[in-house]
């Protein structure tokens, strides 16, 4: 624990040193008036203001070099999302991946991820179904920015913003759903104050998911106190627990025939309700402090602690010749314990004719992560596949020569590693605004990420350290307060471990970090305080560490995806709010071929009408173009796509609310995603989804 020590004085270092950096001649000053780096709460209009936000200081979107969506708890209900996946099909630049059935897997700008996300600006990179019951906002960022997020976020990142305690306010929200599938929900959510500078808020809530698949069923619970403590009126506490449990049904999808779904599966599910479960149970500890030293700087120190215990079973269909269908399949459990101790400081300083508003920051991790994998082992075979007649439901007791079979977990280890990872951290950015009309953003950020991984059943150990410095740059030209012009450089890196840290071979243990650059030039425009429009084009390039023929390092580009993305979002009049987002990506491999998971094109529109003070009526379109579902086999198409959602919102009195949510209105046949050939998800029918919200 020495480095924690070591680390953690680091981080009160940083905090005492910005107590001796030189600051304005304003920044006590007595006219009353709040500096920038003050908290400024708009939703949906600026990064999360609390300050523990992905971009750790509360920056209007108009201000960030760079594409990013904000949805508020507000639009979350209205559009009636129950995950991430519902948010990311009405957002421009992102679509979703199956993950296996078993987790969030987002495509980032061509690039698909299922560890970039972060909970209140923290790292939450478990593999699993995040819930949406106690988020304030969900922020969805394009293109890579190592600076404020480390390694990964190579495509992007998403940021959940969760509620916190209000001092001084007693509220309480119950909202209670079902739907045609079978599935319903409670959640509840209640502020209470406990003392005149504390208050304590409890979120809450119950699923019991259901779908049109066969054997889909599962249950969620979430349990979210949180306490805030205004220690003085410059430091605030805020405590957070969160507990979470899972088991959901694992739906791996169904197979291809000559390059495309077939159609004529869409029934039948190619698993079992005994063996394909995956189940999470996760404890997060979260402590944030902030303080203000002055009007013009502020500090936060957050320290999280959380463990998981994560795992998932299924079967899949591996192959299929138009008659038979071949099942493989595996076992894989996880443990991870993460301590992660973070902190920044944001000062505004005066410097002449410029103002520099400087982030200072430091941050370490410390995880620990098990895992193994067993293959399933068919006693006919003697190895993980079999093949079966296709039957509804499957029955996997007698193979296709009508020979009794079994199958079993245990036999086969596959793999059991353990991973030690620590990270250390140092990041500086400065928003410089030389004039009223330009504006500057410059800096950097260095990492220490150290690997040990234990192969257990193999005997053996690899390490790996990599120092890599990420830089980021961004100018902003303003011809006029409500118009923004930039361009920015970014970059972040993917140590050779990967995500999940569960192996690291001899050879990759030699070869440094994939590194990931994107350039962005783009146009924002507050047409209204209500209602906005960006548009921006991308170029990104991963750059690839391979071993040459003499076995030494070499470097060669990787995936490079380019395209642009439009998006107009807000209130177009008193009557009338629209979210408008359009996306065009073109994407090469290092090979020269074409991506898998990129669509040709995406589009989203979602508008809502507020008929009178009581009666609102909404429609949505999403709309996905083709995409590979292998990288490098054109031949092998997920085909296009569109979907007509409607939703009706009564509000009964001023306390009671009644929603009515119907998705994919016109019942038709599709499929968003396919993990790999054989394996393409089937999308929801027609489901209408009826709740109630009672305030008090």
């Amino acid at each position: 624990m020495s480095n924690y020590k070591n680390l953690l004085f680091a981080v009160l270092f940083t905090f005492s040193a910005s107590l001796m950096m030189p600051v304005s001649a304003q920044s006590d000053s007595d006219d009353g008036q709040d500096s920038d780096v003050e908290e400024i709460v708009v939703k949906g209009k600026v990064l999360y203001s609390d300050q523990v936000n992905a971009l750790k200081t509360p920056v209007r979107i108009l201000d960030v070099p760079q594409t990013l969506s904000i949805v508020t708890d507000v639009d979350i209900k209205k559009q009636g999302f129950r995950e991430l996946g519902d948010i990311v099909r009405y957002t421009p630049g992102v679509n979703t991946s199956q993950g296996e059935g078993h987790r969030d897997s987002i495509v980032f700008r061509g690039v698909r991820s299922t560890a970039d996300f972060y909970l209140d600006g923290v790292r939450d990179d478990v593999q699993y179904y995040r819930s949406l019951y106690n988020l304030e906002q969900v922020e969805i960022l394009r293109g890579p920015n190592a600076l404020l997020f480390g390694r990964g976020g190579t495509g992007g990142m998403i940021n959940r913003v969760t509620k916190k305690a209000v001092i001084g306010e007693e509220f309480g929200l119950v909202d209670f759903g079902a739907d045609t599938f079978g599935a319903f929900d409670v959640a509840a959510d209640y502020n209470w104050q406990t003392a005149d500078n504390t208050a304590l808020r409890v979120n809450v809530h119950v699923d019991s998911l259901d779908n049109h698949r066969d054997f889909y069923d599962g249950d969620r619970t979430g349990f979210n106190p949180t306490l805030r403590i205004k220690m003085s009126d410059q430091t605030t506490v805020d405590l957070s627990y969160e507990y979470a449990d899972h088991e959901r049904f694992i739906d791996r999808g169904i197979p291809t025939e000559n390059g495309r779904p077939v159609e004529s599966l869409e029934n039948i599910t190619f698993g079992t309700s005994d063996i394909n479960l995956t189940s999470l149970e996760a404890h997060i500890l979260r402590a944030n402090i902030s303080h203000d030293f002055s009007d013009s700087r502020k500090g936060n120190l957050i320290i999280q602690s959380s463990d998981f215990d994560k795992r998932y079973t299924n079967l899949y269909a591996s192959g299929y010749d138009g008659t038979l269908v071949t099942l493989d399949g595996y076992d894989d459990p996880t443990e991870r314990e993460n301590l992660i101790v973070s902190g920044n400081i944001v000062s505004e300083i005066e410097m002449g004719a410029t103002t520099h508003t400087l982030l200072v920051g430091a941050e370490i991790i410390d995880t620990d992560n098990k895992n193994l994998r067993y293959d399933t082992y068919w006693s006919t075979t003697g190895n993980d596949k079999e093949s079966f007649q296709i039957s509804r439901p499957l029955d996997i007791s007698v193979n296709s020569a009508g020979v009794a079979t079994a199958v079993d977990f245990v036999t086969k280890l596959k793999s059991q590693t353990e991973s030690d990872i620590k990270v250390k951290s140092l990041f500086i950015q400065d928003q410089i605004d030389v004039s009223d009309n330009l504006k500057l953003l410059l800096g950097g950020r260095f990492d220490s990420f150290d690997i040990t991984v234990t192969d257990i059943k193999g005997g053996s150990a690899e390490s790996r350290k990599d120092e890599e410095f990420s830089p980021r740059a961004g100018i902003i030209y303003k011809p006029e307060d409500n118009i923004s012009l930039y361009l920015s450089y970014s970059e972040s890196f993917l140590p050779r471990s990967g995500e999940q840290f569960k192996k690291l071979s001899s050879s990759s243990a030699k070869l440094d970090p994939d590194v990931f650059e994107s350039t962005e030039i783009g146009v924002k425009y507050d047409i209204s305080p209500e209602l906005s429009f960006t548009a921006s084009y991308f170029d990104s390039e991963q750059i690839l560490a391979t071993p040459d023929d003499t076995g030494e390092g070499a470097e060669i580009i990787g995936l490079q995806v380019d395209g642009f993305e439009l998006q107009l979002k807000g209130q177009v009049n008193e009557k009338l709010f629209m979210a408008l987002g359009y996306s065009n990506m073109d994407g090469q491999t290092k090979s020269g071929g074409e991506p898998r998971e990129i669509p040709n094109s995406t589009f989203s529109l979602w508008a809502m009408y507020q008929v009178n003070d009581r009666f609102s009526w909404g429609l949505g379109m999403t709309r996905q173009g083709e995409s590979n579902i292998s990288n490098d086999k054109p031949g092998l198409i997920l085909p296009d796509y569109s979907r007509i959602d409607f939703a009706v919102n009564y509000d009964v009195s001023e306390d009671l609310q009644v929603s009515l949510n119907v998705e994919n209105l016109g019942d038709d046949l599709y499929f968003p995603h396919s993990h790999s050939t054989h394996q393409a998800s089937v999308g929801e029918g027609i489901n209408a989804r009826l709740s109630v919200r009672r305030r008090f």
